[in-house]
């Protein structure tokens, strides 16, 4: 039987930091949440500065659901 010649390839371990791909990053989670259609778009300290940005959301796209999730509490407010 013949044998196969492997090459493994050593990383480099210089300074670089691998950033992930866009859209592949958590975000931080802060007290109060900002959901859209059950998903967790940002992440506030206030629940005043969720509230705003979700109402910026109903009011460009009345369709979704927008919530403001408090994780301290576990309650949720969806905006009207």
């Amino acid at each position: 039987m013949a044998t196969a010649k492997i090459t493994v390839k050593k990383k480099d371990s210089g300074d670089d930091i691998a950033m992930p791909p866009p859209g592949q990053t958590r975000t931080a989670l802060k007290r109060f949440r900002l959901q859209v259609d059950r998903q967790t778009k940002s992440a506030f300290d206030t629940a005043e500065e969720a509230e705003a940005a979700g109402q910026a959301i109903k009011k460009a796209y009345p369709i979704v659901q927008v919530s403001v999730y408090d994780a301290e509490k576990s309650t949720q407010k969806i905006l009207e």
